[in-house]
């Protein structure tokens, strides 16, 4: 692979980089199991089914 490709592959990978972490986020934070039952102890109003 010659300089000016490898060079412009690097290039390529950190601006692609760059633009996934400014663009919004589709998933939501993860809550822990623990925090969940926390925040429903905390909160009566929410229902939380209890999983086995």
């Amino acid at each position: 692979m010659n300089r000016r490709k490898k060079i412009n592959q690097l290039l390529k990978a950190n601006a692609k980089k760059a633009s996934a972490k400014l663009a919004p986020k589709s998933k939501d934070r993860y809550i822990s199991k623990a925090d969940r039952l926390k925040a429903a102890e905390a909160d009566p109003e929410t229902t939380v089914s209890p999983e086995s």
